[in-house]
């Protein structure tokens, strides 16, 4: 049932919530709830089997339970939606047909005052849903459902894009009435030949080669909020798209952090933006507040200072192909979660935006997508050659090729800006060369470097401050004896000086570069 309910969200234009007047809310009746504030902006409150209770005590019963309702709906969108009891087969399925229904009429009566005509649109290309196929003997088989987009005549042809198959419109009807033509919204049924109907229970029927099938998608992502725990990349969920529902693994992205405030683009995908990794879906309660942790950063997904970007999207990359449209909506969930646990299994939704028709889509299509992991890397100044150049280590393993970050700019914690040059020897450790005029400013933690701005401006090199900083550790060593200098241009550590003289690395890696390329802003 709750696999039906997604796939019926793209048609729904009023939502009629049944619910069990002695059981109240269920998981499924809530997850319903979910659905109808993603996919409509009507609802109708049913309070069915109301013949249940007894007779003395009904109205009481049905006064509570409505209030219970309102209450649940007050935060929705549905606030203030009419609530209504009614019997649909009072005594039960087993009761005699006599049994007259409770309340039909008055629910009809509700239903027309609340239900609008949409506009109808006859133009683009022919998109039908279809919810059963069945053959009738010495006619062919039919298709019913419902008009999405576009318009339909006699004599078209239309296709099952899951299946590649073209067929001509023989005969149509809506309401058992023939017709020569349809259009968005109408209710339709399409008779083809040579057709076998098992092959088709629920799915898309188009205009030849209006839909295309895909293998992935880029998709925007709002995680519904009553859904517990994260949305982590690399985590698989039913996914919902079109009339289908299958497995797919996603990688969550957000903008750029300085673009987090730009206002959401709701129908298109800009391949020409950076896109920031995500280890998990950001949002307030998981945003990792501002630290000085680099590392925390990066695997909470790097959110400056607790803040979540406006818009997200996900890479789905799917266990099977689905033939779906464009711009339609896409739900992921954990159906294979207990229903009767009290726990919404509705992870999130959103618009499929760019779809990847290719196969090989990693190798012909994901290069395009410029989404970066964020990489910081922290290590120390161990000693000074010269007041240009200084030995770095702990930034890089043993087995660390340095010759790919050859020319990436260090920050010093004393204010300096160095260029990492050569490796030096072959445990992990680099020469920096401190180049030019640079300025520096302290404070008690770290140093900004800023370049012509008159505060404190030296010739270039260490400045000063740092030789001092450094200086007792270079002492300390001149005493060493040979036979320790020459331990620790083993690469055996020697005892760490009283005060250092931090490194800090930052750059970044495209997920999808196949050449690796290590790349660092301006």
């Amino acid at each position: 049932m709750k696999k039906q309910a997604h796939r019926g969200a793209q048609i729904i234009d009023l939502m009629m919530l049944v619910i069990d007047v002695t059981k109240g809310m269920q998981t499924q009746s809530a997850e319903c709830l979910v659905i109808g504030q993603i996919a409509c902006q009507k609802l109708v409150v049913v309070l069915n089997k109301m013949d249940l209770l007894a007779e003395g005590k009904r109205q009481a019963a049905i006064d509570k339970m409505t209030k219970k309702m309102q209450k649940t709906l007050e935060n929705t969108k549905f606030r203030g939606a009419p609530i209504i009891p009614v019997a649909a087969k009072p005594g039960g399925p087993e009761a005699p047909e006599t049994e007259a229904p409770q309340g039909i009429s008055e629910l009809i009566e509700l239903l027309t005052s609340q239900i609008s005509i949409p506009m109808r649109d006859p133009s683009g290309p022919f998109l039908m849903s279809v919810d059963h196929c069945f053959s009738i003997k010495g006619q062919g088989t039919v298709m019913t459902g419902t008009i999405l987009s576009g318009s339909i005549s006699l004599g078209d042809s239309v296709e099952i894009p899951a299946l590649k198959v073209v067929k001509k419109v023989k005969s149509m009807q809506m309401f058992h009435m023939p017709v020569t033509s349809a259009m968005q919204g109408d209710r339709l049924g399409i008779c083809v030949t040579q057709f076998d109907p098992k092959l088709l229970e629920r799915g898309l029927v188009c205009a030849p080669e209006s839909l295309h099938t895909v293998y992935a998608a880029l998709i925007s992502v709002e995680k519904i909020p009553y859904f517990r725990g994260p949305l982590q990349t690399k985590a698989k969920f039913h996914i919902t798209v079109g009339h289908e529902t299958v497995m797919g693994r996603l990688m969550f992205f957000s903008p750029s952090p300085e673009s987090f405030d730009h206002e959401p683009v709701l129908d298109t995908f800009d391949f020409s933006q950076e896109y920031l990794f995500q280890e998990q879906y950001l949002c307030k309660d998981l945003a990792p507040a501002a630290t000085g942790s680099g590392q925390a950063n990066e695997k909470a997904g790097q959110a400056s200072e607790g803040l979540c970007p406006r818009q997200q999207w996900a890479l789905v990359e799917f266990e099977k192909p689905v033939t779906c449209p464009r711009l339609c909506l896409v739900i992921g969930s954990r159906l294979d979660a207990d229903i009767h646990t009290n726990m919404c299994r509705l992870a999130f939704h959103g618009v499929l935006l760019h779809g990847l028709e290719d196969k090989n889509y990693a190798e012909s299509l994901l290069p395009r997508l410029r989404v970066y992991k964020l990489k910081h890397k922290h290590g120390f100044v161990e000693r000074v050659i010269n007041d240009y150049s200084v030995i770095g280590r702990s930034l890089f393993k043993k087995e660390t090729n340095i010759q790919l970050f050859v020319g990436l700019k260090v920050h010093l914690s004393t204010g300096e800006l160095g260029i990492i040059d050569s490796s030096f020897g072959q445990s992990g450790k680099f020469k920096i060369n401190i180049p030019g005029t640079v300025e520096y400013m302290f404070d008690e933690n770290s140093v900004t470097l800023e370049h012509g701005s008159g505060q404190g401006q030296s010739e270039g090199g260490l400045s000063p401050e740092s030789k001092k900083i450094l200086t007792p550790a270079l002492k300390k060593r001149s005493r060493a004896s040979r036979g320790e200098v020459a331990k620790q241009e083993e690469g055996v550590e020697r005892p760490e000086p009283t005060q250092h003289v931090t490194l800090s690395l930052s750059f970044k890696r495209y997920v999808f570069d196949t050449h690796k390329h290590i790349v660092q802003s301006p």
